[in-house]
Parts: C-alpha cells; sequence; structure tokens
C-alpha cells in the first residue's frame, strides 16, 4: 500500500490537475473529467475530508483514492479567541518534501455585515518591514497553492460554514457565508509567490466550490512593481498597497523594498493597474506611526501622490508587538490625518484595531510566536479564550 508522506495531496490542484490525477485510482479517461467534478465538489463545497463520505462515487473506488489520493489538512496547533470576537489560529503544515514542517497563521474578523479571513502567502517573509512583527521572521519558503487554499478550508471547518454544518446552525447568517471576504495580509509578500497565489485564488473562487468572489479578495503587496500589472491581468483580485509613507526616505525605512521600488514607480504601476475604475479602487494602507509619518504635511503629501488613482486610504493605528520602538498615533493626530484625506475626496476609514490581545491584528502575524520570552508569552495570553470549537 502506498504510505501517507506519498500519497498525492487533491486540495491545490487544478481542475484539469485533478482530473488527470484521477487515472492514478483507476479511473478511465472518458470518466476522469467527471469523477474530478464531483472530488471537486465534495472538497470544495462540502468540505469533505473522508473519502468514504463521497456517496456519489461508487465504494470501490473512494477505496482505491484513499489508498493514493490524501485530503490532510493542516493540523491547529493553536486557537485563540480574542475579546471582540477576533480568532487566530496557529496552521502547522503536512510534511513537505524535505520531511520538515512549517507553521503559519490565519486570522478571522467577524463583523456584523461580512467576515474577513487574512490568509498568509509564505512561511515568514523576505521584506523585513521594520514597523511588522512578521518581518522580523525571516522568509523560509513560498506556500503552495494547496496550503494557501487549506487555509481557507480550516477556517471554513471552524465557523462551520459547510452546507452540512449550516443545516444545523439556528445562527448562520441568510447569505449562508461567515467568510465573505479573503484577504492575502498574513505572512509573506504574495506577489513573491506569483503562480501559488494565483493557483490558490482561481480554486477559491470557483463557483462549483468555495465560490469566493473575486470583488471580495483582495491582494496586498508592499509595492513588487513589476508584478501588479500582472496580477491585475491573470489573478484580478482588488488590490491593495502597503504605503505607509509619502517620502522615499521615510519608505526606506519601513519598507526597505522602496529602495528596489521607489514610490514615485509604485504609484505609476497603481495608475494603469489593469480594471483600475472607481467601482475598482485600489486601497492604499497606511500604518499611523507617532512622529514618524502622521504630521499634517504628510496627509497633504499623500493626497497630492494620489492624484488620479481612484482609491481610498485605510487609515491603521499601529499595532504593537514585543520588542518594536515604534508607538501608535495618538488619537488626535489621526483624526486630523483622515480628515485632510477625506476633505480632498478620499474615503479614509481609521481601521477599528481587532484582535490586538491575541496578536493577531494587522502587522502582528508571526508563526514563531511560541519563541517569545516567558514575560512576553504572559502578556501575549492575557485576555485570551483558548478554544477548540
Amino acid at each position: 500500500m502506498t504510505t501517507q508522506t506519498q500519497k498525492l495531496p487533491l486540495v491545490g490542484l487544478t481542475r484539469s490537475e485533478l482530473q488527470e490525477a484521477m487515472a492514478l485510482a483507476g479511473v478511465p479517461d472518458r470518466q476522469a473529467r467527471m469523477r474530478a467534478s464531483q472530488v471537486w465538489s465534495w472538497i470544495y463545497h462540502h468540505g469533505i475530508t473522508d473519502f468514504a463520505e463521497m456517496t456519489t462515487i461508487a465504494k470501490d473506488l473512494r477505496a482505491r483514492m484513499a489508498q493514493v489520493f490524501s485530503l490532510e489538512r493542516p493540523e491547529i496547533i493553536t486557537a485563540l479567541k480574542s475579546t471582540d470576537g477576533t480568532r487566530k489560529w496557529l496552521l502547522r503544515l503536512p510534511k513537505d518534501e524535505f520531511g520538515k514542517q512549517h507553521d503559519v497563521e490565519v486570522v478571522y474578523i467577524p463583523e456584523a455585515d461580512r467576515g474577513t479571513l487574512c490568509i498568509s502567502s509564505q512561511v515568514g517573509c523576505t521584506l523585513a518591514c521594520t514597523f511588522c512583527h512578521t518581518g522580523t521572521q525571516t522568509l523560509v519558503r513560498n506556500l503552495t497553492a494547496g496550503e494557501i487554499v487549506a487555509q481557507i478550508l480550516v477556517a471554513r471547518d471552524e465557523v462551520k460554514e459547510w452546507p452540512s454544518q449550516l443545516a444545523q446552525n439556528p445562527n448562520a447568517p441568510a447569505s449562508g457565508r461567515f467568510i465573505t471576504n479573503v484577504v492575502l495580509m498574513g505572512m509573506g509578500e504574495p506577489l513573491y509567490n506569483f503562480d501559488g497565489v494565483k493557483t490558490a485564488i482561481e480554486i477559491a473562487t470557483d463557483p462549483e466550490g468555495i465560490a469566493l468572489s473575486k470583488r471580495r479578495t483582495t491582494l496586498s503587496t508592499s509595492g513588487v512593481v513589476p508584478e501588479i500589472a500582472r496580477a491585475g491581468d491573470e489573478i484580478g483580485t482588488m488590490l491593495a498597497i502597503s504605503l505607509h509613507a509619502t517620502t522615499d526616505e521615510v519608505r526606506d525605512v519601513l519598507v526597505p523594498l522602496n529602495k528596489k521600488y521607489p514610490i514615485t514607480e509604485l504609484l505609476e504601476a497603481c495608475r494603469n493597474y489593469p480594471g483600475l475604475s472607481n467601482a475598482r479602487r485600489i486601497t492604499f494602507e497606511y500604518v499611523m506611526l507617532k512622529g514618524i509619518n502622521d504630521s499634517p504635511q504628510d496627509a497633504i503629501r499623500l493626497v497630492k501622490l494620489l492624484k488620479n488613482i481612484p482609491a481610498k486610504v485605510n487609515l491603521i493605528p499601529f499595532n504593537p508587538w514585543p520588542g518594536t520602538d515604534y508607538e501608535c498615533s495618538d488619537w488626535e493626530t489621526i483624526e486630523v490625518f483622515a480628515e485632510i484625506v477625506n476633505k480632498a475626496g478620499y474615503a479614509s476609514p481609521v481601521r477599528t484595531p481587532r484582535g490586538r490581545d491575541i496578536f493577531a491584528a494587522c502587522g502582528q502575524l508571526k508563526s514563531e510566536s511560541k519563541r517569545l520570552t516567558g514575560k512576553e508569552k504572559r502578556a501575549h495570553n492575557v485576555a485570551l479564550e483558548i478554544t477548540t470549537s
């Protein structure tokens, strides 16, 4: 019998790849497309993790599939729930081709009218943005398409969003969706894992599976200029830019990638983003750092930089993490900044910090959080509710 480590993971295969894989289970070519479609539906629409539950497929074929294929999910190492309802999961990925296992963090933010899932594209990050906790963890590797999609599957398991679970939940939303929005704003730079992200989004937005909307899926980049136009053409999600500064001098420090792709080049790429319109605006993320980038002059420069770009600006109060020297701007300073941007015609909501108490807020994700000092761990666990549901 084929061992577990030799089984082919089906999560992350494209439709055509899944169809080709059917031959490994002895499916004749004339049936491959139909069987692949059935398996696709069971994995991505129903959330099945056991071939035995694929009741539209004959028992003997289910048994053969179980011998050669895997539906293994990442293991939940830690599940945390914030006092504001935000949830964070530390996931241990299945062993890679070298027999190593790595961890990533995923965050779910419930709101009255939506639920946003923040997922990761890499283990660690190569960009070393100085205000970001993830940036203190070196890049280990890109995630595969399957590992990216699996984060969504695990989250749907945990919030009980699969059809069979919703049918038994009296509090299920009318839309049938707890997770309405997905943002690639977790660990890593998505455009440095272009192929993996592209395939994962293709799978996640397939209408016969998870069926996410590309208009509700956002890819956030720190400014990998050569890949921005390609992302618009080939991936087609909404775009967010981690800007965080209005001069190259400051952005070179906050986002070192700026030394390679300075602000002028980045904004020109944004102006040329395929499909850009008032209905399909670019979101510019701007973390508010006390005394660094939060002056009225910064706000005025920001407005000038965004000229002729359909855009909105998310102002993000800095979320502290152990060891950082940065501080969050005072609330009055943030309000003045937001008013200047808003009066210029740009929506400039101040993002309410969510999940700070469990290090789940923007800029706080780091899969090595288990390596914090004892003092930091105690601080980390203040007001936490460790959940298993």
